[in-house]
């Protein structure tokens, strides 16, 4: 509801004098003009960010009939005059009758109360939503709180995996597209807030593990969200001086690898929280991590790739080159026999378990090559996207180095990722549309264009179940959308996440 007390609507000069009152309150009335003057000159504080209008009706209790609305006048704060409240409590009367509902009840929220209680449809208390450690995390900041939206039907929820003091309803306006028709309950199941989420094309700060946990770098600390549970961890704080730029897990999801903005690469043991290696070789950050087995390859600014075994003494055992810009996308294909990696460079190289220079090289991006992704499906099917100047995403036979196809998104490719129950894929996208597009491979239609991202959609994971994707963007919000069928039918919910995403497919 907007203030009672503000108009846009401009003045006239020659607003009318008298009162246009019923008979019942036909009494000798106070001119307008005499009514704004003993506003104006009144003994109090006023707001100077609030204007005075004239066109703007502002009833004082000496001539106000309050028994008309059977109403009692109350004493104002230090026995001066409220206007503003007179005039909304005889609002409220006018609209809703002598059963008037309290402020508090139109608004949701009340004066006395924390706007920021976590609110869910089912009964658990706040306390079971309370994160493993209760203390903030030094040197990231906390963002304003975002304004509600349009209601929707389905109510869903506003986590913070900061601070868990600011949980509040949130309703969304977010839709997605499927063949033209509007669905509006939309696959977004869950949206957490996540301050300092940088809006950083070259960075990787999300990742899912096969132990559901979801891990989120947010400026200089990494936090773990647990699916299951809803509970949050501090796992590291990497002081003042660095911040993370990539975050990856160990196929058995025991085990996160950071990588920072000094160059260094770490690893954590997610269960103890506790750091197990600090990993050196790079000489600036390193943006995108990616695991073969017990072997961690990292990409950095330096333009270099190097290969770590965790087993291994050594820092790391091998180091490739070939790319002339940072590199930005590493991915593994599902046999861990090929490497795939994408740099600034515009440049998509292939690369052998042994091999120091790529295999394969490829130059048809026109931009940045982040977005890389094997297909579970067909061997040697790689897909690859471009930044804002290229658009495509494009298909490989990496088996017979093959270039297959190519289709223009028409926005910034951030991230690609396959259905593994499916021969489906998602793409996330940044300039211009910030939209989320679900394709069926290999005609390449698309099943679904989902929306609510209002920054580039930079950072893309799905879930243990390959049924749920999480998207983040510079917006600093973490989206969960069901995207994908379960393994055994397309209707019927595998127990990993089901219990606690609720399930609206899109077929």
């Amino acid at each position: 509801m907007e203030d009672p007390t503000a108009s846009n609507v401009t003045p006239t000069a020659n607003s009318s004098s008298q009162l246009n009152l019923p008979p019942s309150m036909n009494t000798p009335v106070v001119s307008l003009e005499s009514r704004i003057n003993r506003l104006i000159n009144a003994n109090q504080t006023q707001s100077p960010s609030r204007s005075i209008y004239s066109d703007r009706f502002i009833p004082s209790r000496s001539g106000s009939n309050f028994a008309l609305f059977d109403l009692a006048p109350s004493p104002g704060k230090d026995g001066k005059e409220d206007g503003a409240g007179s005039y909304a409590t005889l609002l409220r009367a006018a609209m809703f009758g002598p059963e008037t509902p309290e402020k508090r009840d139109i608004t949701g929220f009340s004066s006395s109360r924390n706007i920021f209680r976590f609110k869910t449809e089912t009964n658990r208390s706040l306390h079971s939503f309370s994160p493993y450690v209760s203390d903030e995390a030094p040197g990231v900041s906390h963002s304003p709180i975002k304004a509600l939206r349009k209601v929707s039907r389905s109510p869903y929820k506003i986590l913070n995996l900061v601070d868990f003091r600011c949980w509040i309803p949130l309703t969304h306006d977010t839709f997605c597209d499927l063949d033209d028709v509007l669905l509006s309950d939309c696959l977004e199941t869950e949206v957490l807030d996540a301050p300092a989420l940088q809006d950083d094309f070259y960075l990787n700060l999300v990742d899912w593990s096969a132990q559901n946990v979801l891990a989120v770098g947010l400026g200089n600390c990494v936090y773990l969200w647990n699916a299951c549970s809803s509970k949050v961890t501090k796992l590291c704080d990497l002081g003042a001086d660095d911040s993370v730029c990539s975050v990856g897990w160990a196929f058995r999801g025991t085990h996160l690898a950071v990588g920072t903005s000094t160059g260094k690469v770490q690893i954590w043991d997610a269960s103890r929280c506790k750091r197990t290696r600090t990993m050196e070789g790079h000489r600036l950050r390193v943006g995108a991590l990616a695991w073969s087995s017990s072997v961690l390859s990292s990409g950095s600014r330096d333009k270099s790739i190097l290969q770590r075994d965790i087993r291994c003494q050594e820092d790391h055992v091998s180091k490739l080159t070939g790319h002339k810009s940072e590199v930005c996308g590493l991915k593994w294909s599902y046999d861990n026999r090929e490497l795939a990696s994408g740099g600034n460079d515009n440049r998509l190289f292939v690369w052998n378990q042994h091999s120091t220079q790529p295999v394969l090289k490829y130059s048809e991006h026109t931009a940045a090559v982040k977005a890389i992704a094997w297909s579970p499906h067909v061997h040697g099917l790689l897909a690859s996207g471009g930044g804002t100047a290229d658009r495509c995403i494009r298909f490989w036979n990496t088996t017979t180095n093959t270039h297959l196809s190519s289709i223009d998104t028409c926005s910034q490719v951030c991230n690609l990722a396959w259905s593994k129950n499916v021969n489906e894929l998602v793409s996330t996208h940044g300039y211009s549309q910030n939209q989320i597009i679900v394709w069926k491979y290999p005609t390449m239609s698309k099943i679904a264009t989902l929306t609510g991202h209002t920054y580039r959609v930079l950072y893309l994971a799905v879930s243990p179940d390959g049924q749920t994707i999480v998207t983040g963007a510079g917006d600093e919000t973490l989206r969960f959308w069901n995207v994908f069928p379960s393994p055994k039918s397309q209707n019927t919910d595998s127990e990993i996440g089901s219990s606690f995403f609720g399930r609206t497919t899109i077929r």
